[in-house]
C-alpha cells in the first residue's frame, strides 16, 4: 500500500440479517471520515460474487476488509484465501451458539491465510471499524489525526471519582 493514498474499508457481510451488526462499523467509520462501500455477499449462496469481489479488491482502491458473518461464517476465510489485504472476520452472532460457531469459524484459519479476529456482534464491529482505522493511519496522516483525536475523547470521557 501507498503512503497517503485514500485507501478505502470495505465492509461485507453474509446476509442482509448481518446489517443490524455491521452497520457499526459504517457509524465508526462515518464519525472518523473514512471512506467505506457495504456489500452482502455471501460465501455460500453468491460463490460467483465472492470471487469477482476478492479478485477486484486492490483494482477498486480497498485498503481493509471487514467482513462479518454468522454460523459457519466462512466469509472472512474466503476472502483471505483470494487477496492479500487485510481482512478482519466479525463474529455475528447465531441463534443456535450464539456466536460461538462464528468466533471459532474465523479464528481458525489454516497457516497462511489470516483473518484478524474480533469479538461476537456490536464490540466485535466497532472495534474492527477502529482497527481498520489503524490499519490504514499507517499510510494517511488525516486518519492517524482522526483516530487519535477519537482515543483522547475516549479517555477524557472517564471520570477520575465515582459520584
Amino acid at each position: 500500500m501507498n503512503k497517503n493514498k485514500a485507501f478505502k474499508v470495505s465492509i461485507v457481510m453474509g446476509s442482509q440479517s448481518d446489517y443490524k451488526i455491521m452497520k457499526l462499523c459504517e457509524k465508526t467509520l462515518k464519525n472518523l471520515s473514512i471512506k467505506f462501500e457495504t456489500k452482502i455477499i455471501s460465501a455460500h449462496r453468491t460463490p460467483k460474487r465472492l470471487y469477482e469481489y476478492a479478485s477486484n479488491v486492490k483494482k477498486n482502491n480497498i485498503g481493509v476488509i471487514i467482513a462479518g458473518a454468522g454460523g459457519s461464517a466462512h466469509l472472512p476465510g474466503m476472502i483471505a484465501a483470494l487477496t492479500s489485504r487485510p481482512v478482519l472476520g466479525v463474529p455475528v452472532e447465531s441463534k443456535k451458539l450464539k456466536g460461538l460457531d462464528s468466533l471459532l469459524s474465523i479464528s481458525q484459519m489454516p497457516r497462511g491465510i489470516p483473518v484478524g479476529t474480533l469479538a461476537i456482534g456490536e464490540d466485535g464491529a466497532i472495534n474492527a471499524a477502529l482497527l481498520a482505522a489503524s490499519i490504514l493511519s499507517n499510510y494517511n496522516q488525516k486518519i492517524r489525526n482522526k483516530l487519535e483525536s477519537w482515543r483522547l475523547s475516549q479517555t477524557k470521557s472517564v471520570k477520575r471519582y465515582p459520584k
